[in-house]
């Protein structure tokens, strides 16, 4: 299990039909280009407090060699 450290916050938009607007500089952090995936968790806390948390998977190259 891999554990993270917080680098940074940033914030986000939610504008129309719920739609998000992340940052150019957080894309650019995060490498993410058109038409990448991201996977999206919802955690709650015991009191009902809700947090969203996404990711980006990058393609193992050890995966690869498998499909070839």
């Amino acid at each position: 299990m891999a554990i993270y450290r917080t680098l940074y916050y940033t914030e986000v938009t939610v504008g129309v039909g719920g739609r998000i607007t992340i940052p150019q500089e957080l894309r650019d952090n995060l490498r993410l280009n058109p038409k990448d995936s991201l996977t999206v968790r919802v955690e709650e806390t015991g009191d009902g407090r809700r947090q969203m948390v996404m990711w980006r998977g990058e393609e193992s190259d050890d995966l690869e060699d498998l499909i070839d």
